[in-house]
C-alpha cells in the first residue's frame, strides 16, 4: 500500500511517500524552491513518485496534515510574541 502525505500551507511545506508503513522518499519544498520556510503547496510530489517507480494511480491514499487548533495555537503565539508590532498593518505603519 502507498501513501502520499502532504503538509503545507503554513511552514515547511513537505512531502512523504510511504509503503506498507515504511519511508520511500521525503522532501521539503524549500530544497527546490531556495525560499526559507517555503509554505506553498508541494509541486515536486513526481519526483516521489519516481523514486518509488510509480505512477499516482498506484497510490493507496493521498492525506493531508492539517491540525486546525495547533495551527491557531501557533499564530496566536507568534502574533503575542511579537506584539506591539503584529498589531499593525503594513499599509498603515
Amino acid at each position: 500500500m502507498y501513501i502520499l502525505g502532504i503538509s503545507c500551507y503554513y511552514h515547511d511545506a513537505a512531502a512523504v511517500l510511504l509503503k506498507d508503513g515504511a519511508l520511500v522518499a521525503a522532501a521539503e519544498e524549500e530544497r527546490f524552491t531556495r525560499k526559507k520556510h517555503d509554505f506553498d503547496f508541494p509541486n515536486r510530489l513526481s519526483i516521489l513518485l519516481e523514486e518509488a517507480g510509480i505512477t499516482g494511480q498506484d497510490l493507496d491514499y493521498v492525506v493531508f496534515f492539517e491540525k486546525p487548533f495547533r495551527k491557531l495555537d501557533r499564530i496566536l503565539m507568534m502574533v503575542l510574541q511579537t506584539y506591539p508590532k503584529s498589531g499593525r498593518c503594513s499599509a498603515n505603519p
